[in-house]
């Protein structure tokens, strides 16, 4: 029998070669995936799982709010309704989905089934459209005017990211996408039924459960600043799992990517500071907060206690 010192064998791995190796390789997870993969390359294994596992249950009763918006631009009293949802959802969890958000079901699946020019283009179109119609039910739940969070550029940035993950071999021994919360004003994500999205909400962790021809709804960072803490952006992550592959599009609103919007200073929005609520952060300006997360590294705290006052 060879017994093996694996305190040896932890301090000889190289991970920086082994990463290398993936990359010259050319043919990536997926790639090592579809050859058969049975074990989990050390490079992807998270030491510290176990730990962040037990970080709170996970709680299959309570679900993210799942809220309607068929009638929000023809019925007066159907939008209140609705804004008064969405305010809620924001105050409390960060998260939620919309069903009739006017996103033909059959875009949505072509959208996930194959990411091609002409698909892209009239799913970003219509996530465009949901997404100047989410910003003007923000602006009314935070009691201003409809066109306030698109007047200051909230919604002029836009930026496309697919993400697959085929099945985990080892799914216990990594995650999907660790800890994070968002960085921009607003993610509209869509994905498939395989599922795997976790919210943190009350100390727990909460399965967002697929829901066909849904549209998940999420806050980021910057939302959270300038509404002053009203409306929260809260910590996610994805688990890896041993189905798949699991089929994401996240669309984010990030005024960044408009050269012209760079460099606008954000800040708690004056109308909602009074001397009981005062401001909680400094003014940033996008680059400058991106710049800082990135140093900061993505995974972990919040970027925005940097931000505090």
């Amino acid at each position: 029998m060879v017994v093996t010192n694996t305190a040896t064998v932890e301090s000889n791995y190289d991970r920086k070669s082994e990463l290398m190796a993936i990359d010259r390789s050319k043919a990536g997870i997926k790639g090592l995936v579809d050859a058969g993969l049975a074990k989990l390359p050390r490079v992807f294994v998270d030491d510290h799982l176990k730990l962040k596992l037990k970080s709170g249950p996970t709680n299959a009763i309570v679900e993210i709010p799942v809220i309607n918006l068929g009638g929000v631009n023809n019925d007066p009293t159907r939008r209140a309704e609705i804004i008064d949802q969405i305010r809620n959802a924001c105050q409390k969890w960060g998260f939620f989905q919309v069903v009739n958000h006017g996103i033909p079901v059959t875009t949505l699946e072509e959208t996930l089934n194959g990411i091609r020019r002409e698909i892209m283009i009239g799913y970003t179109n219509n996530v465009m459209n949901l997404g100047l119609t989410l910003f003007e039910l923000l602006s009314e739940g935070l009691g201003l005017n409809p066109n306030h969070l698109k007047d200051i550029g909230c919604a002029e940035g836009l930026h496309i990211m697919g993400h697959y993950y085929p099945a985990c071999p080892e799914p216990e021994l990594t995650m999907g996408t660790g800890i994070h919360t968002a960085s921009g004003f607003l993610t509209v994500l869509l994905q498939d039924q395989v599922g795997g999205l976790q919210v943190l909400h009350d100390n727990q962790w909460i399965d967002v459960t697929p829901i066909p021809g849904a549209l998940i709804i999420n806050l980021g960072d910057l939302l959270q600043l300038i509404t002053n803490d009203k409306f929260i952006s809260v910590y996610h992550r994805v688990l890896a799992k041993n189905v798949g592959p699991r089929i994401s599009i996240a669309t984010f609103f990030r005024t960044y990517i408009q050269p012209d919007n760079a460099l606008r200073m954000y800040g708690p929005i004056k109308e909602l500071l009074s001397e009981e609520n005062p401001p909680l952060y400094k003014e940033t300006n996008v680059v400058d907060y991106f710049k800082f997360k990135h140093v900061k590294g993505v995974e972990g705290t919040s970027a925005l206690a940097h931000f505090k006052l």
